[in-house]
């Protein structure tokens, strides 16, 4: 499973169709974590002033047809997909509850 950090206008904005966030189509893959402790530093850290909720997509790397691939420095790695999102694999949506001052506290159910 793989986790990915986005605001809940872009991932409800097309429904119909599979997520393709602003960074596929930048860099050709979208942005994923190795887990929920990555995951809120990714939040706090690029998602701090952004309005409304801010989710947590997980994602079932076998139901993904986009090639994963684990890129970075030789000490921290972060997953890759080179490709769009089938929202098929997309098995659970989490929330981030944040601080009154925007940081990023715990990941719950979202609802």
């Amino acid at each position: 499973m793989l986790l990915h950090v986005v605001p809940l206008d872009e991932w409800s904005a097309d429904p119909a169709l599979p997520y393709a966030p602003p960074s596929l189509a930048a860099e050709g893959f979208v942005h994923c974590s190795p887990d929920e402790q990555a995951a809120l530093a990714i939040a706090d850290a690029h998602y701090r002033d952004a309005p409304g909720p801010l989710l947590v997509l997980v994602i079932d790397t076998g139901l993904l047809s986009g090639e994963v691939r684990w890129e970075g420095s030789e000490d921290r790695l972060f997953p890759h997909v080179y490709g769009p999102v089938e929202r098929a694999a997309v098995t659970a949506v989490l929330e981030v509850l944040r601080d009154a001052d925007g940081r990023a506290r715990e990941l719950v159910p979202w609802v």
